[in-house]
């Protein structure tokens, strides 16, 4: 049995461990936060000048967020085209922000990035609406070959008697690779009609598919590619309404350990998430669970999405 002096075993590896200290050391102010967005966009300073048409070295405007063409002075601004542009609130704090949503399994709540670092609940709301803005990955390929796919409901709880238990909730579907990435959306509705155009947009042909035995799951097998040939998947069904939850390698079991993550994030940390918004905290969970073998460098990860979703 662990005694007290015993300490407990880290469960991040050396090499992926970042800490609130590494943090501030990295990045002690605005500026540093500065140049490190300027060199993810154009390392080592150099970058194409409008005026000299041709890359150029670039020099730091002292008290601006500018830097300057070293041989005819044209500025170019890093923050532009990217979620900080026309902030008031300081790069550190938004840095920050990222750093607490990178490090926590189940999110953090704009009330407590309102508490850490003293901005307006408005401010920090607006922050991580920007941030979540980053973690979408809409075009990401399953590579199989074995997946699993399953849906739940978000939403509040009933408050009259009616015969949908699902009403005023949000059907969310998700896929995932066993050991590997997930991606969930929000849809109208659990039908085939709104879930097998998933597969065929995220699954490569030929995968194996294990679902439960809703009957939206029946037109696995004739799903055809964007170009018309058969996708050839292979289904396998476990069948939950008998209390069967794993037969053999058949199970979805993966799937349902993402969906209580995002459970326990909605309910115990978001409390409510409008319909509006769904996706976009949908999308955060499925960011840090795609890089949960990052450990804390997950907070790179999403400093890495602001140059390349900047705009130029």
């Amino acid at each position: 049995m662990r005694t007290r002096k015993q300490k407990q075993r880290q469960s991040i590896p050396p090499e992926l461990r970042y800490t609130v200290s590494d943090f501030n050391l990295e990045f002690p102010d605005d500026d540093s936060c500065l140049e490190y967005v300027k060199e993810q966009r154009w390392p080592d300073s150099i970058a194409p000048c409008a005026k000299c048409k041709q890359d150029r070295k670039h020099h730091r405007v002292s008290g601006r967020t500018a830097y300057a063409c070293g041989f005819c002075g044209n500025h170019i601004y890093p923050l532009a085209g990217t979620i900080f542009e026309k902030s008031t609130t300081s790069l550190k704090h938004w840095f920050y922000a990222m750093y607490l949503m990178g490090s926590t399994r189940c999110g953090i709540s704009a009330k407590q990035i309102q508490r850490e670092i003293g901005v307006t609940y408005k401010t920090a709301w607006r922050m991580f609406r920007q941030i979540r803005s980053l973690l979408s990955e809409d075009g990401l390929q399953l590579e199989g070959p074995t997946v699993e796919m399953d849906e739940t409901y978000i939403g509040g709880k009933r408050r009259i008697a009616t015969a949908n238990q699902f009403a005023n909730k949000t059907a969310i579907a998700g896929i995932v690779e066993r050991r590997g990435r997930v991606i969930a959306k929000a849809l109208p509705d659990r039908t085939g009609s709104s879930l097998l155009p998933m597969i065929r947009e995220h699954v490569v042909p030929k995968s194996t598919i294990y679902t439960d035995e809703a009957y939206a799951y029946e037109g696995i097998k004739v799903i055809r590619t964007r170009d018309g040939e058969p996708a050839r998947y292979r289904h396998r069904t476990i069948y939950h309404g008998s209390r069967v939850y794993v037969r053999g390698d058949i199970h979805t079991n993966s799937i349902e350990g993402f969906w209580s993550l995002v459970k326990r994030g909605m309910h115990g940390v978001y409390h409510s998430v409008g319909q509006k918004y769904l996706q976009s905290y949908i999308d955060e969970f499925a960011f840090r669970y795609n890089r949960r073998d990052h450990g804390n460098l997950i907070f790179k990860a999403i400093l890495q999405q602001v140059s390349q979703r900047a705009v130029d």
